[in-house]
């Protein structure tokens, strides 16, 4: 084939520091679109950013020429960098190290949008750890509760 066709959709979960409730409505009105921002300057265009106090979910499209870690490096630092020297809190902002990024089909990227839509709701049934437990079971890994280790 004489050209290369990508279109890769990541569902990106990562939390604030020791998952404080940092993120209020106010700050989410700054920091979502900062984030946004972000996104698309690093040519992954977000369809979709929402979350809880303790963390977010964000669906982009996969820039192929970059990594997925380099990605979420450059958004996670920026934006630390953003809520800290603005002084958009009173408290020192910053994310968890990890995060989690699935893969998602354009035939279900509709109701991955809904879910991100509907984190709030969502929330009052599920807590961050149970929801991302199942996300990780989802995806085939091993959840062990007892380490804390993901396989």
């Amino acid at each position: 084939m004489p050209h290369s066709y990508t279109r890769i959709w990541i569902h990106a979960i990562w939390a604030t520091k020791n998952r404080e409730l940092l993120i209020s409505d106010k700050l989410e009105k700054q920091l979502f679109p900062f984030m946004k921002q972000q996104f698309k300057e690093l040519g992954c265009p977000i369809l979709r950013i929402n979350g809880m106090p303790d963390h977010v979910h964000c669906l982009f499209l996969l820039d192929p020429k970059k990594a997925i870690t380099d990605i979420i490096k450059q958004v996670k630092g920026s934006s630390s960098h953003f809520v800290n020297s603005q002084n958009l809190i009173v408290e020192k902002f910053s994310w968890q190290r990890g995060y989690g990024a699935f893969g998602v089909s354009e035939s279900i990227k509709e109701r991955v949008v809904r879910y991100i839509d509907n984190q709030k709701e969502h929330h009052r049934k599920k807590s961050f750890q149970q929801e991302y437990e199942g996300f990780l079971k989802l995806n085939g890994f091993v959840v062990d509760n007892q380490s804390d280790l993901y396989v």
